[in-house]
């Protein structure tokens, strides 16, 4: 009975870290893809075609936009880290 008991607690543990490592390789690959689709978007299709910007002019502006989109995916993760539900911890039993 306590060997069951100790796996199904070990398999409570393993669904807790595999959540978190789903969510830390989601983060990790749009930290990866966003800012640089974002950053060939822009530059392309915003600043050069639809506001017809030189080649400096855009490259700079684009810049800025992934810089901007870095830092609502880091914000997003820091909200999601601070927000994920913590297992509550059982009472101590004081005898």
């Amino acid at each position: 009975m306590a060997e069951s008991s100790r796996i199904s607690s070990m398999r409570m543990a393993d669904d807790g870290n595999s959540k978190v490592m789903k969510t830390m390789i989601m983060f990790s690959i749009g930290m990866i893809t966003c800012p640089i689709f974002s950053y060939f978007f822009s530059k392309s299709f915003i600043f050069e075609g639809l506001f017809g910007m030189p080649h400096a002019s855009s490259y700079f502006y684009a810049a800025i936009v992934s810089i901007v989109v870095v830092h609502i995916i880091l914000f997003m993760f820091i909200y999601v880290a601070w927000t994920e539900d913590a297992k509550p911890q059982p009472p101590f039993k004081i005898e």
